[in-house]
């Protein structure tokens, strides 16, 4: 039985803002930097003002990391929008003592019905009003921590900016495994992901946005919603296996 929508949902906009919050406005100095050079009466050209000392240290903060990473390894910077297939280096804490540095392509998004994929499987409670998508791609591990059995902090943006995370299940699920990352994910490993989502109240897919904490500007890739490519005969899963829920 699949209960629920199997997963927590977070409000917030995947623009990295926060909803009803005010965003903070810029507001300009205004520097009187008019410089009198004597009254010599010389027609000369000015010197070049050299590069402040600040303005070349803001330079250096803006290209660090946000985490520490392996030597070569170059993050995405956080608020950048992606489109499909574009490759993201996103790294994150997937606990205290540990970071996780992972390469991710995200190749395509399904819309789906329980009739078309779910044959089989039990619906029930708020989850019959929801409505099923697929994200399919691809994920490395570069870093040097071992991710095995972790979950990937990938989630999708619906249409009213809630962030949704991706459904597990009790046993095998065909049409899109949705599994956390292997018991044994090491450094250089790869591996072709297909995550479930079930975005409430017939909700629509947006954007999947990378956003391990709140506080993150989430990286987004946004494309063409699909339909699912045909399952094979029996691809339903087991008739009754239950849906796991994440809170």
């Amino acid at each position: 039985m699949l209960t629920g929508s199997a997963a927590r949902l977070v409000r917030t906009g995947h623009n990295g803002r926060m909803p009803n919050r005010a965003t903070a406005a810029v507001v300009p100095t205004l520097l009187a930097a008019l410089l009198l050079a004597g009254c010599s009466g010389d027609d000369g050209d000015a010197a070049p003002a050299e590069e402040s000392d600040s303005a070349s240290s803001s330079a250096t903060a803006a290209e660090a990391p946000y985490l520490p990473v392996p030597e070569g390894v170059e993050l995405t910077a956080p608020g950048t929008e992606l489109a499909l297939r574009e490759p993201a280096v996103l790294a994150w804490e997937p606990r205290q003592d540990a970071v996780g540095v992972i390469e991710v392509r995200v190749d395509r998004l399904e819309k789906t019905t329980f009739k078309q994929s779910f044959a089989g499987w039990k619906i029930e409670g708020p989850t019959k009003k929801s409505t099923p998508y697929f994200v399919r791609g691809k994920v490395e591990n570069v870093g040097d921590t071992d991710l095995g059995g972790v979950r990937v902090p990938l989630y999708v943006v619906d249409g009213n900016n809630t962030l949704v995370e991706y459904s597990s299940f009790g046993s095998s699920f065909k049409p899109c495994g949705s599994t956390d990352f292997p018991k044994k994910f090491a450094p250089g490993a790869t591996s072709d992901f297909c995550l479930v989502y079930l975005a409430p109240d017939k909700g629509d897919l947006t954007a999947v946005s990378f956003r391990p904490t709140q506080e993150f500007n989430p990286i987004t890739w946004t494309g063409k919603v699909t339909s699912p490519k045909a399952a094979k005969a029996g691809q339903g899963g087991k008739k009754g296996a239950k849906g796991k829920k994440r809170s």
